[in-house]
């Protein structure tokens, strides 16, 4: 039996209960958080103050905590779970696949509109991401600006998707309100004011909201997480392009 997207998993097409919740995914963000903090400092030592970032050290600092994190995510689920197949939702099916492509396209829309209303509001120089910052004034070789594209555009949203709206989704599904469990709106809801405040970008949280709706959305029509992830690389391709660009010197932000 198949279930249409977005309905809802009922009878034999349940998956086991898993074992992690709330305190999972709060764990995964202290290893985000004392990741990205242990290799910054790990990557400040020997260099001189003012000196220029490394391009090493660009994509060892972007990568790693995320990369880090996600593998944690998946271990837990591992451990405490069914494996992430089950858990986290990661079943493939090509409808989710297309599902996730037409949420990804409005995503971009959105995304476009959005930061061109905020670049207004804002101003420029308070409108780039921190790691378009982190860019703008460093000249990449061509093969770490690929690196750097291909993690921001393919990498990065699998592990982003498998922290929020995956671990952090499940999680919020198991909560319970009196009798009732908070279920996949407030899956929803939740994770996506969750995913905009983990950036650690306050002046750009409410972009971020509004770009990650369209993402959450794809999560929620399919019931599954290859949507969001699908939705999310394609949202994420034209800033990634535009970071390849800027590191490459063709362009500028």
């Amino acid at each position: 039996m198949t279930t249409e997207p977005g309905a809802p998993v009922t009878g034999a097409e349940r998956p086991p209960s898993h074992r992690w919740g709330f305190g999972a995914f709060l764990l995964v963000e202290a290893v985000l958080l004392a990741t990205a903090a242990m290799v910054s400092a790990l990557l400040r030592e020997g260099r001189a103050p003012g000196a220029p970032v490394p391009m090493r050290d660009i994509l060892i600092g972007t990568i790693t905590p995320t990369v880090v994190a996600a593998g944690v995510a998946l271990l837990i689920t591992v451990l405490r779970g069914n494996g992430p197949l089950t858990d986290l939702r990661l079943q493939f099916r090509w409808d989710d696949v297309r599902t996730g492509l037409r949420f990804g396209l409005i995503g971009l829309v959105v995304t476009t509109i959005g930061v061109a209303v905020w670049t207004q509001i804002v101003g420029k120089e308070n409108a780039t991401s921190a790691i378009g910052t982190l860019v703008q004034d460093t000249r990449l070789s061509v093969q770490a600006a690929v690196v750097l594209f291909l993690y921001l555009w393919l990498v990065g949203p699998i592990c982003e998707e498998i922290i929020f709206r995956g671990l952090l989704w499940g999680a919020v599904e198991r909560l319970h309100w009196g009798k009732e469990r908070w279920g996949r709106v407030a899956a929803f809801v939740l994770s996506t004011g969750v995913f905009a405040a983990s950036h650690l970008e306050p002046l750009r949280t409410s972009l971020l909201i509004v770009i990650s709706i369209p993402i959450g959305l794809a999560r929620l029509v399919t019931g599954r997480l290859l949507g969001s992830i699908v939705a999310h690389q394609v949202n994420n391709f034209l800033p990634a392009l535009a970071l390849l660009l800027t590191a490459l010197g063709a362009m500028q932000v």
